[in-house]
């Protein structure tokens, strides 16, 4: 059998040091050449990753082996005064994230000096308490409830909202984040903090229903019920948005919906055969996409025409 170029390549893993490419006999004009055509692809000074691995990956992996090379890489975590925190720390919890940059967000008890990191490295410099920190992911980071926090003070309004819900849906205790917040008094971005937390609703299942249920307050419409679960002939079907009394339901339909778990086929014809028991009822079934979320005039009339009729 013909070697490949990938068979040079150390047998485990698919992320390396330079030191661990050489010590199995990958010189440094041999990693040159790997780089040059997409055998190898540099994800910072010192680290590489297995070209064909990254390929495959969705922007969201990408974004977390991001951070995994950072500390392969760089090490600057070994000694254990540096957390991987805000957005970072949200990616390694697993958080929705809406509209964020893939910059790696590190905190240390000391100022660093300015060449230490790279260019796509944001240095925080705080003490995060005992209580405070968590290792996620296999890496130092923050807690559940810190990172949502955080986020919370340095995101606009909408992405840090989306990081709020999900948080308070995977179990964060708002009354620590509350807590914490308070402790925020007096720093940039608590105002916008408190604002999040205040609005924060763990029952939102997707990024796009956080945006929707936004949008509905923003819009001042009535307020419905989020996962109102209706019973009909087919079994209990949990709807997005309800209006209970007007017998109106509001359903958010991203592409994950359809995509993730199913033949697309399977799923839409399921959805066909409950909305059909709902209509059945006496239930009318206003669907939406990302792009009306953005349009915002006809969203508004669209929810006011079905309320009214």
């Amino acid at each position: 059998m013909t070697a490949t170029r990938s068979d040079l390549l150390p047998t485990r893993g698919n992320l390396w040091r330079t030191q661990e490419l050489l010590d199995v006999g990958v010189g440094k004009r041999t990693i040159t050449a790997f780089v040059a055509d997409g055998t190898l692809v540099r994800l910072r000074q010192g680290c590489y990753v297995r070209g064909s691995s990254w390929l495959k990956q969705p922007p969201s992996v990408r974004n977390l082996q991001l951070i995994h090379a950072h500390a392969h890489g760089t090490r600057t975590t070994s000694g254990g005064r540096s957390r991987y925190t805000h957005t970072s720390g949200a990616r390694l919890h697993g958080l929705y994230l809406w509209k964020v940059d893939s910059l790696i967000h590190l905190t240390q008890p000391t100022s660093p000096s300015r060449d230490r990191h790279g260019a796509d490295v944001v240095c925080h410099t705080a003490i995060i308490e005992p209580g405070d920190q968590a290792n996620v992911a296999g890496l130092p980071s923050t807690t559940l409830e810190c990172t949502a926090a955080d986020c919370g003070l340095i995101l606009p309004y909408r992405p840090a909202l989306i990081i709020m819900d999900h948080a308070l849906r995977l179990g964060a205790d708002r009354a620590v984040i509350q807590a914490r917040t308070e402790h925020c008094n007096g720093q940039r971005g608590v105002r916008s903090l408190r604002r999040v937390l205040a609005a924060a609703d763990p029952s939102a299942e997707s990024p796009g229903e956080t945006l929707t249920r936004d949008l509905i307050h923003q819009l001042r419409l009535p307020a419905p019920e989020p996962q109102l679960e209706v019973m009909t002939r087919l079994g209990t079907y949990r709807l997005d948005f309800a209006w209970r009394e007007r017998r109106l339901a509001l359903e958010f339909d991203g592409k994950s919906k359809y995509f993730d778990y199913r033949p697309t086929d399977q799923v839409l014809y399921e959805e066909r055969r409950r909305e059909k028991a709902l209509m059945e009822m006496g239930w009318t079934v206003l669907r939406i996409e990302w792009k009306d979320l953005f349009n915002e005039g006809e969203f508004k009339n669209r929810v006011l025409r079905s309320l009214r009729d």
